[in-house]
């Protein structure tokens, strides 16, 4: 028997994750508290989710515990510990305004959690291919010292600049930067994850996400971009713009398109290898662009107000580089794009909202 395990499993990725598994693999076993409903409040349940999966996967199989919980977590490997073929990782703590209200809550759940699982399957399944969504937030504020230039509707890098065409790669510096809490937690996670693939010779991918999206977020004020956005936009609800004249610039990634990643990754897995892993050139838009781009999908005009104060270490212009992916993975494509990706969250919603 097969087994991949996933955390995180009624969330955004997670829940992406079990039903792409679910016929590459005999049982999928998912693992998820709705502690999202903690962080951000009933809005954020993924309750739903966890119901939808349940009833509509098979070979699903649901476990609600806490990835802090060694021993619960160690229950479960050793259960399955013979067949597990793949562990993703995709449960944590995903905001850098919820973390700096409770440092240590985040910091377990990213790092330690990371660990927890970490250390399980290298004990109970060393072979198995071990994902971890980390993201762009590892590299703090450093891609604001960029030189940017102000356009009509959103920040660019200049065009003479050697991250225009492609973005930022890998190779930017994690050190001497901004991060928020939660990019450190997610920082300690992310390196932790790579050494085990190095030091230990753990077949481990390290995937830095830009805006993980898609139509299965439960997108609230503290976290989901493009789904927050579109919710208020359906309800009328107000949103807010913080700083940097609504031109930040976010690249954008289906869930999907991601979670293929992770696929491509696990038929010829490297050991601790890392991949910035976004909507790169391909998918991206500012606040400015996001805003005009769900008022012609929904027909309505957004009920927003902008606020100069920036979030602490938030970035003024992202763009992923993921050519070291593609020269690993070259038969990986896209399949969305935004507009692709703003109408199906459109769609979802419309139905829950």
């Amino acid at each position: 028997m097969s087994v991949v395990i996933v955390t995180g499993a009624a969330g955004l990725i997670g829940s992406e994750a079990v039903e792409f598994f679910a016929d590459k693999f005999d049982q999928v076993i998912g693992i998820d508290n709705n502690y999202r409903e903690v962080l951000f409040g009933a809005d954020a349940s993924v309750e739903w989710n966890r119901m939808r999966l349940e009833n509509q996967v098979t070979n699903y199989k649901h476990y609600a515990t806490d990835i802090r919980n060694y021993e619960g977590l160690e229950k479960i490997f050793q259960e399955y510990s013979s067949d597990i073929k793949m562990i993703v990782h995709t449960a944590a703590q995903p905001s850098h305004d919820w973390a700096a209200k409770e440092p240590l809550t985040d910091f377990t759940i990213n790092a330690n959690g990371t660990l927890n699982l970490l250390e399980l399957t290298r004990q109970y399944a060393e072979k198995a291919v071990f994902i971890f969504t980390s993201t762009n937030k590892v590299y703090g504020d450093n891609p604001n010292k960029l030189p940017l230039v102000e356009l009509d509707t959103r920040w660019e890098v200049a065009e003479d600049h050697m991250y225009f065409e492609k973005g930022i790669p890998e190779t930017m510096s994690l050190d001497d930067t901004k991060h928020s809490l939660f990019g450190a937690s997610k920082v300690a996670a992310d390196v932790l994850a790579q050494e085990y693939g190095k030091y230990f010779g753990m077949n481990v991918g390290v995937f830095r996400g830009g805006c993980l999206t898609g139509p299965k977020h439960s997108g609230t004020q503290l976290h989901g971009f493009l789904s927050y956005l579109m919710k208020c936009a359906i309800t009328g609800d107000h949103y807010t713009v913080f700083g940097y004249k609504g031109k930040q610039v976010r690249d954008n990634i289906h869930s999907w398109d991601l979670v293929n990643m992770f696929w491509h990754f696990y038929q010829n897995p490297m050991q601790g290898e890392a991949y910035n892993a976004g909507g790169s050139r391909h998918s991206n838009c500012s606040m400015q662009e996001g805003i005009a781009l769900c008022e012609k999908i929904t027909g309505k005009k957004m009920n927003y107000t902008y606020s100069e104060d920036n979030r602490i270490g938030d970035h003024m212009w992202w763009i992923s580089d993921i050519s070291k992916f593609r020269s690993h993975y070259p038969d990986w494509e896209y399949k969305y794009n935004l507009e692709d990706i703003l109408v199906q969250i459109h769609d979802s919603m419309s139905n829950r909202v």
